[in-house]
């Protein structure tokens, strides 16, 4: 099937500061959009590429272009936008329409990220769907408010999905979805996704990368900057490993993986005792060879006194990131005749992803008992073991 990938370039970015337009800007050495041309011009699944651009930005372009030449073979000329980026995209699809793909990709130029995994997920999913968009799970708690700023509702984090570019469409379902709205004079949408939705179109999501970051402010310039750098740099792997271990006490649940789980006891704990989450802590605490999860939260603080243990591997992981570092892998064990795992498995594995900012495929659970030896054996507690594989930037001594 024919693929097209349409880059939004049209756009004055306003919230990104002073100065040209965001997705001409210099990002270590080379303009943003030409970091996202590069990305969809060098892979094989991709036959042409058109960009829409605002009028007055022809030179910026120009120069633009000119940094990913030798792979320009796929690079339709230019089209200009319109007043919104809804038109724009409509501008798109019906300069396409002159020699139609089956599958049309509509990306941002501000996401130069774009892995080449990314974009063969998209392809493949607009090959089964007429609109697919990619989505990543949602790490922070969403409130709805109302008109006073009170809360209104708390949406369940689980069903919720923060949404990406590339998006992936048939494309005569998404030309004829964008006609309907020009002809209904409503020309508001932000995303092409929504724009399906209100013309009936079944819209899907596939797995989205938390890498694959727009740029918006002026703060995710200077981020991906660093991580620019420190993808120059030669990294190194490093295994930590974790452990904990919590006496059976009162209660009626136990915390596991960030999940409550029903259970005829609780622990005996200074924080949430959530075991799984604690060995991740000091899996990667080890790793980076900085101390344990005592030394950043001791239990002599009161502070910590019933702290939900997300906290942990929250800070456990952002220290890795703020050190210019990778988390590639999160494995746990868990040891115990009860409760069982079995009916919790996924959901634990999907937050302790969420938590630590990760795809589901980078965490792994796991579960055993003791053949009744010991005293988890015998009931008397619950364990787990962790490892966890870091990256991180290699220091010349």
């Amino acid at each position: 099937m024919s693929v097209a990938a349409l880059i939004v370039a049209a756009g004055r970015g306003s919230r990104a500061g002073d100065g040209i337009p965001k997705q001409y800007r210099d990002l270590q050495g080379r303009p943003v959009l030409a970091r996202t041309l590069a990305g969809f011009l060098s892979h094989p699944g991709v036959d042409r590429i058109l960009v829409v651009i605002h009028p007055d930005d022809r030179d910026l372009y120009e120069a633009s272009i000119a940094a990913v030449a030798p792979l320009q073979s796929a690079l339709l000329p230019c089209i200009h936008g319109g007043d919104t980026r809804q038109d724009s995209v409509r501008n798109g699809l019906e300069a396409l329409g002159a020699s139609a793909p089956e599958i049309v990709l509509v990306h941002d130029a501000a996401r130069p990220f774009a892995s080449p995994e990314l974009i063969d997920r998209a392809i493949e999913a607009g090959r089964r769907r007429d609109a697919a968009v990619p989505g990543t799970l949602v790490t922070d708690t969403i409130k709805v408010i109302g008109s006073h700023s009170e809360v209104v509702s708390t949406p369940d984090r689980a069903s919720l999905r923060a949404v990406q570019t590339p998006q992936a469409y048939r494309f005569p379902s998404l030309l004829d979805a964008h006609r309907k709205a020009a002809a209904a004079r409503l020309h508001a949408f932000t995303d092409d996704g929504a724009l399906a939705e209100w013309a009936g179109l079944p819209v899907h999501v596939f797995e989205g990368e938390s890498s694959n970051i727009k740029l918006t402010h002026p703060a995710d310039f200077v981020e991906a900057e660093r991580r620019l750098r420190g993808s120059s740099m030669t990294h190194i792997t490093r295994l930590g490993t974790g452990f904990d271990v919590h006496a059976f006490g009162d209660g009626d649940h136990v915390r596991l993986g960030g999940i409550k789980v029903p259970h005829d006891q609780g622990v005996i704990a200074h924080s949430d005792g959530d075991v799984i989450l604690h060995a991740l802590t000091d899996a990667i605490l080890g790793a980076l060879a900085d101390g344990d999860i005592g030394t950043h939260f001791p239990p002599s603080d009161p502070q910590w006194r019933g702290a939900s243990s997300d906290r942990f591997l929250a800070h456990a992981v952002g220290l890795v990131r703020e050190r210019g570092g990778i988390v590639d892998h999160l494995d746990t064990t868990l040891l115990c005749e009860t409760p069982r795992l079995g009916p919790y498995r996924e959901a634990m594995r999907q937050r302790i992803a969420e938590i630590a900012g990760l795809r589901l495929d980078q965490v792994s659970l796991k579960a055993t008992t003791t053949e009744k030896l010991g005293f988890t054996g015998r009931r008397e507690g619950i364990a787990a073991q962790a490892a966890a594989t870091i990256r991180m930037p290699e220091v010349n001594p």
